[in-house]
């Protein structure tokens, strides 16, 4: 009795608050991580290009490598943009962007060299620029959002498959399965691209 009770206050708190101090969250050049790595996977693709233009055996496996590496890097900023809360509306264009350019532009080179059919080429081609405009729009229009489907991140794993097998000095057995990879990135780039068009299911509003 008559003993002294302390006040419910936490170390440096008042009226029996806790102070929790949050974890600082990286922000290089004040971009955050996960914008850091998409700028950087769209940087790795003059080294791809001129890789490939060299049009030797090894520099073409070391083409395919960077490539891996890239690719690699679109779940590794995915995972950090959660992990720290980092979703920024610039990350929510710049990361499906760097994916889209990611695919085409090595896509363009190879059909140059005449070893990735040109049709495939241009179906990539005209499917992300027109899904990127019709996000586009509907952000401005509506601020709707329009995320990656199921299909839609098969068909961007089927492309990069395929654009990586083409890459590779394939023996001649395993051309039939590069061949198979590039009729299902074409057809899974075809279906997904008229999904987002002629459905609204995959819309959200932001």
């Amino acid at each position: 009795m008559g003993g002294h009770v302390r006040g419910g206050c936490g170390r440096g708190g008042r009226g029996g608050a806790i102070g929790v101090e949050r974890r600082p969250r990286p922000e290089p050049f004040g971009l955050g991580w996960p914008n850091v790595i998409s700028i950087v996977r769209l940087l790795l693709l003059p080294i791809i290009v001129l890789l490939l233009l060299r049009e030797t055996e090894a520099t073409d496996v070391a083409a395919a490598a960077v490539f891996a590496v890239g690719a690699f890097t679109d779940r590794l900023d995915g995972y950090l943009a959660r992990r720290f809360d980092q979703r920024t509306a610039t990350g929510a264009w710049l990361d499906p962007l760097s994916d889209k350019i990611y695919v085409v532009v090595p896509a363009i080179a190879l059909s140059m060299l005449d070893r990735f059919p040109w049709w495939v080429t241009a179906v990539f081609l005209f499917r992300e620029a027109a899904v990127t405009v019709l996000r586009w729009r509907l952000d401005r229009q509506g601020r709707v959002s329009m995320p990656a489907s199921g299909p839609a991140k098969l068909k961007t794993l089927s492309q990069l498959l395929a654009v990586g097998g083409a890459m590779l000095p394939l023996p001649r057995w395993l051309e039939v399965v590069e061949t198979g990879l590039i009729i299902v990135a074409a057809a899974l780039t075809i279906y997904t691209g008229a999904e987002y068009f002629l459905t609204t299911r995959h819309r959200r509003a932001a």
